[in-house]
């Protein structure tokens, strides 16, 4: 009972956190643009430490932490704040139609998540059932958390790996898991002999760090995973030459394994075994991995090319945010000589997986993917609201 209520916790933690970055880009269009050039200094947000950002879950409303975002809807367009406003005009100009919607808002929030999940869904299943998906849509909808079984179709349409066209979805993805295979076949699957010596110090530090990778999920310690992790990762490195494998990289490959082995195993991922499914079906979770991963890295290279200045110019944005937004911190943190970048460089390396339980891991990953190539400065404001929230 008490890993329940720590992992209920966090859950919640997650959605404070997810809402405070909201406070902070109010302007923004949709959920999925970061529209830092309209606004140069971010407001100042005195909901930023504030718990009435927490929503509260029973367990059973909860279930999962993907299950707990789904309620979110209303959040992530905006709704709440329209609600917030209202109830405000209520006091100054009491009408019908404002007890009304503030009643049915009341009314809404005691149904609890089922039947918001359900509206969800359904809306998903719309924008997916079409002949062409509108991304800007669907990136809107990801924001507050995607359903499940619904996350390997829509993180690969998400990071333009899928095509959102349906008629040639199917012959996109058949092509690019064969051209996998091709690379898997002339740059890893080749004696060292033939290998260059940075290539094979490349290769034995990806095998050194693949056992290390995700040590407290069980799943990640079985070889074939780890051998699975140590193609994509050495294919990804030798056809990016620029930046090469980074300690960090085999971090950012772990939530595109999970999800698309979830197309193919089912129940507790401590209970997984890779070696249940063929090796076709094998090859293409590995396939649809290192194209999303590249889909990913491609907005970010300059994080893991030589110094790693897109991590250095970030953790200095980081460190300016804070210290508009929360003055106090910022001066505690400069008294007591802690620098950003002793703790926030592992934040923009890993993007948080090694610093938040890993079954969260897939919904926060949910909104990063939603943020498209927004991706690098939203990960300033999340990591601040992380660092600052109660």
């Amino acid at each position: 009972m008490k890993n329940s209520d720590n992992n209920s916790s966090l859950d919640s933690r997650i959605n404070q956190t997810l809402k405070n970055v909201q406070g902070l880009l109010k302007g923004r269009s949709i959920p999925g643009k970061v529209l830092l050039t309209r606004r140069a200094d971010p407001p100042e947000d005195p909901s930023l430490r504030s718990s009435t950002f927490g929503r509260s879950f029973s367990e059973n409303d909860a279930g999962t932490s993907d299950q707990m975002d789904m309620s979110k809807e209303a959040e992530a367009q905006g709704t709440s704040k329209q609600l917030n406003n209202n109830m405000i005009t209520n006091k100054l100009k009491p009408t019908n139609s404002n007890v009304e919607i503030t009643s049915k808002e009341v009314q809404k929030s005691v149904m609890g998540a089922r039947a918001t999940d359900s509206a969800r869904v359904m809306k998903f299943t719309k924008e997916l059932s079409g002949s062409t998906v509108t991304l800007e849509k669907l990136r809107e909808l990801a924001w507050s958390g995607v359903p499940p079984y619904m996350r390997p179709n829509i993180w690969r349409l998400l990071l333009g790996y899928a095509s959102p066209n349906s008629d040639r979805r199917e012959g996109v993805l058949r092509r690019k898991r064969l051209e996998y295979l091709d690379c898997v076949a002339q740059f890893y699957d080749i004696p060292d002999t033939e290998r260059s010596d940075d290539e094979i110090n490349m290769l034995r530090q990806i095998s050194v760090d693949c056992p290390r990778t995700v040590p407290d999920v069980i799943f990640f310690q079985q070889e074939q995973v780890q051998k699975s992790l140590e193609r994509i990762l050495y294919t990804w490195a030798i056809r990016h030459p620029a930046s090469g494998y980074v300690q960090g990289i085999n971090d950012l490959a772990t939530p595109f394994l999970v999800v698309f082995l979830s197309e193919h195993l089912e129940g507790d991922i401590h209970k997984w075994s890779i070696s249940d499914l063929s090796p076709d079906k094998i090859s293409n979770v590995e396939a649809d991995c290192y194209w999303c991963l590249s889909k990913l890295l491609d907005g970010m290279q300059d994080h893991y090319t030589f110094a790693q200045p897109g991590i250095q110019r970030l953790v200095f944005k980081l460190k300016e945010l804070v210290n508009r937004i929360d003055e106090p911190v910022s001066r505690h943190m400069e008294e007591q000589g802690l620098e950003f970048l002793q703790f926030a460089f592992r934040w923009f390396n890993c993007l948080l997986i090694r610093e938040i339980p890993f079954n969260l891991v897939t919904r926060l990953w949910d909104t990063y993917l939603a943020e498209g190539d927004a991706l690098p400065d939203f990960l300033v404001y999340i990591f601040a609201s992380f660092l600052l929230t109660a």
